[in-house]
């Protein structure tokens, strides 16, 4: 079975730091190219940041110098860091399989989708 777990999400004064944190298995991780996405309140799901199998990087101009994507193939897991967090950055966020993605989706708390994790909250406090 295909496996995506986030942790690491949590509430945080503005201006503080979070890292997500997203243990996979059943599935080539270290080929795969992978996403960080979230859904804000009242917004759609947006890419955050993805990570191809070389380490590659690409992130969204809003996190862009704040976030940090990485990757440890050794143990099938991949990170965000998250620095200087703004009250915007709340939101559900959520890893995926890029190969999952089919915008627009719906990748808030409620939604299910093969690929992806079933995902984490994060809260910055204002």
């Amino acid at each position: 079975d295909v496996q995506l777990v986030e942790s690491g999400g949590g509430s945080v004064q503005a201006g503080g730091s979070l890292r997500l944190s997203c243990t996979t298995s059943g599935f080539s991780f270290d080929y795969t190219e992978m996403a960080w996405y979230r859904q804000r309140p009242g917004n759609e799901c947006e890419e955050v940041a993805t990570i191809d199998k070389d380490g590659t990087t690409h992130y969204a101009d809003s996190v862009k110098g704040r976030f940090t994507i990485s990757r440890d193939d050794a143990k099938n897991t991949m990170y965000l860091q998250m620095n200087s967090l703004k009250p915007e950055d709340t939101a559900w966020y959520r890893c995926v399989d890029v190969d999952y993605v089919n915008l627009p989706m719906d990748c808030g708390p409620s939604a299910w989708h093969d690929g992806w994790g079933q995902g984490t909250q994060v809260t910055v406090l204002s």
